[in-house]
C-alpha cells in the first residue's frame, strides 16, 4: 500500500482555496486503486470541512499540524494538547515580541482560525488581537490547546524570527511556519511527519512508499519520513531543497501533475 500525505493551503488548493476537478479526479483514482490518502493540514477540523470538496472525500483528515487525527469515518483518533502553564509561557514569549496571536482550541479558534483572515486588511486584524480576552479562552468548560498560531503584517517577518529565537530551546515544542509571516507553535507530539507514523501504527497498517506533498515550512516534517516529497512550484526556496521533486504551482494542478509523473514508471 502506498500512502500519499497531502497538504491543503498552497498545495491541493488553488488561489481560490478550492480542489479542481483534476486534483480531485486524481484524489479517487487513487482511493480507487487502494491507496491510502491523507489530507495533512495546519488548518482546523471546521476550515477543513467546510471545503466543498471534501464533503464527498472518505480520507483520514490530519488537522493542525498532526495535533488532532480524525478517521475517513470523521471520528476522532488522537489529540495532542498544550497544557495551560504551557501556554502561558508561550503567550507570554510571543506578546512580548509584539506579535499577533491566534489560539485554536477544541472548541473553535480564537479570536479567529487563519483562513477568515484572508478577507481582512491588516488595520483589522490588529485590531481583532487588541480587543480580545485571550483570558476567556481558560474560562471555557474542557477546553483543550492544540496550537497558538505567531501572526505578522507581511513586511514584519523578522519579528517571526525573534519568536523562533526565543523559544528555540524548548524541546516540548514543534515550532514550524506555514507562511513567511507566521509561526505555529504545537506539542513536540505534533507534526505532520509523526502524525503519518502514528496513524500507520494505529491503523496497523504498512506503507511501502510515503508520498509527501506540500508547500510550507511545515510540510517539512512529512518530508522527513517520506520515501518521496514533492514541493509546489509556488513553494519558497528553503522548502523546495527540502524535497525530492518540485512539481507544478497550486494553480497548474500541481498535485496531479506530480502524481501522474510520479507514477509512471511504478504500477499504480
Amino acid at each position: 500500500m502506498k500512502c500519499f500525505s497531502i497538504d491543503l493551503d498552497g498545495t491541493l488548493l488553488n488561489s481560490q482555496h478550492e480542489i479542481s476537478h483534476e486534483n480531485l479526479s486524481v484524489l479517487h483514482e487513487l482511493k480507487k486503486q487502494g491507496h491510502e490518502v491523507i489530507l495533512n493540514t495546519g488548518r482546523a477540523f471546521p476550515d477543513v470541512i467546510k471545503i466543498k470538496a471534501v464533503e464527498e472525500l472518505q480520507v483520514p483528515i490530519f488537522c493542525v499540524n498532526g495535533a488532532v487525527l480524525y478517521s475517513d469515518k470523521r471520528e476522532l483518533m488522537y489529540e495532542a494538547t498544550i497544557d495551560e502553564k504551557t501556554f502561558k509561557e508561550i503567550f507570554a514569549a510571543v506578546n512580548a515580541l509584539d506579535v499577533g496571536i491566534l489560539v485554536y482550541t477544541n472548541q473553535g479558534g480564537f479570536p479567529s482560525t487563519l483562513p477568515p483572515l484572508h478577507k481582512l486588511s491588516w488595520k483589522e486584524i490588529e485590531e481583532m488581537f487588541r480587543q480580545f480576552d485571550y483570558d476567556s479562552i481558560f474560562k471555557l468548560e474542557n477546553v483543550k490547546i492544540y496550537k497558538l498560531i505567531g501572526l505578522v503584517n507581511h513586511d514584519e517577518t523578522e519579528k517571526i524570527d525573534r519568536v523562533k529565537e526565543a523559544l528555540s530551546e524548548r524541546s516540548d515544542l514543534s515550532i514550524a511556519s506555514s507562511f513567511p509571516n507566521n509561526i505555529e507553535i504545537t506539542s513536540s507530539e505534533a507534526h505532520k511527519g509523526k502524525a503519518i507514523l502514528r496513524y500507520q501504527k494505529m491503523k496497523q497498517l504498512t506503507f511501502e512508499e510515503i508520498y509527501a506533498f506540500g508547500d510550507g515550512g511545515n510540510d517539512i516534517s512529512q518530508f522527513e519520513i517520506a520515501t518521496t516529497s514533492v514541493a509546489m512550484g509556488n513553494a519558497p526556496k528553503e522548502v523546495k531543497e527540502k524535497a525530492d521533486f518540485v512539481t507544478k504551482t497550486n494553480d497548474e494542478n500541481g498535485f496531479a501533475y506530480a502524481v501522474k509523473e510520479l507514477l509512471k514508471a511504478v504500477s499504480v
